[in-house]
């Protein structure tokens, strides 16, 4: 892979600028950001990390999401390269995830955005490392997130009926529990996997932030992902949740032409759009 440039122009007045943050074990995590080149008024500062079991990926991978998200509200977005599970399994991409969080919340104004609007988004991997970061900023109260955008999470190392037997492309119950394998390491199999290794495992889901996010019904994170937005429903959290049938792993990224695909983004925009115009959260001081 080439080296990414310090700064892009992504057309359209948007730009893709690289950044070194602080992780707590003294080394750094590459983030990009994509923003308007000139900024309107602020508007939320959002966290997206990408998908890929945990194991492989990049945030190259979302850009064209975060410009979407840019291009519809004016947001900022950064993307971490957190440490993948080839090379350091569970917690040190939730680590990642979260020291970037704390950073972007200290940013945001430099950045031009708010820091009582951050967001935390993600596709796959990138949406279970969503639902423990915000299950982490719950725990330890120091960042306050306004809403939640984890897109067919990976949240659930438990067995289920979709993830069972599942030959379907992209993602199927192979890949499924080697992606496991891989990030729990040790914990693997055990019943210690805590909650902010596998989302799914958490027993309170009061006080956690609003969810937006969709499934296919042809994929073997569709249980998971149903059961976990019911719960989230009855723990009083608000969601607003689409299953698509016929719709494989990561459908809109793989098939992005197909009319199912441009239903589902657009689900997604206009939903984040109108909350990011609704939802708010003051940063505790």
């Amino acid at each position: 892979m080439r080296p990414t440039p310090a700064h892009k122009d992504l057309g359209g007045g948007v730009e893709q600028l690289q950044r070194w943050l602080p992780r707590r074990d003294g080394g750094r995590t590459r983030a990009l950001v994509v923003r308007r080149q000139r900024g309107g008024a602020p508007s939320a500062a959002v966290l997206w990390v990408h998908g890929g079991g945990y194991a492989v990926g990049s945030p190259e991978m979302s850009v064209g999401t975060a410009r979407r998200l840019v291009d519809a509200t004016g947001c900022v977005v950064v993307l971490p390269d957190y440490r993948l599970s080839v090379v350091e399994p569970y917690p040190a991409a939730l680590h990642d995830c979260y020291d970037a969080l704390v950073w972007l919340r200290d940013h945001a104004a430099g950045l031009g955005a708010r820091d009582d609007q951050l967001v935390v988004g993600g596709e796959s991997a990138g949406g279970g490392l969503t639902a423990a970061t915000c299950l982490l900023a719950r725990e330890r109260g120091d960042v306050a997130v306004a809403f939640q955008v984890p897109l067919y999470p990976m949240i659930d190392d438990r067995p289920t009926p979709s993830s069972t037997g599942s030959t379907a492309p992209v993602w199927s119950s192979a890949t499924n529990d080697a992606g496991w394998d891989a990030y729990l390491g040790p914990l693997c199999g055990s019943a210690s996997v805590p909650a902010t290794a596998a989302p799914a495992r958490a027993e309170d889901l009061r006080g956690l932030p609003p969810v937006l996010t969709f499934v296919g019904d042809a994929e073997p994170f569709h249980d998971e992902v149903v059961a976990w937005t019911e719960r989230l429903r009855e723990a009083g959290v608000r969601v607003e949740s689409r299953v698509y049938p016929g719709c494989f792993h990561a459908f809109d990224l793989m098939a992005p032409r197909a009319r199912v695909s441009r239903v589902a983004t657009a689900f997604l925009v206009e939903g984040f759009t109108r909350w990011c115009a609704e939802l708010s959260a003051p940063q505790p001081r």
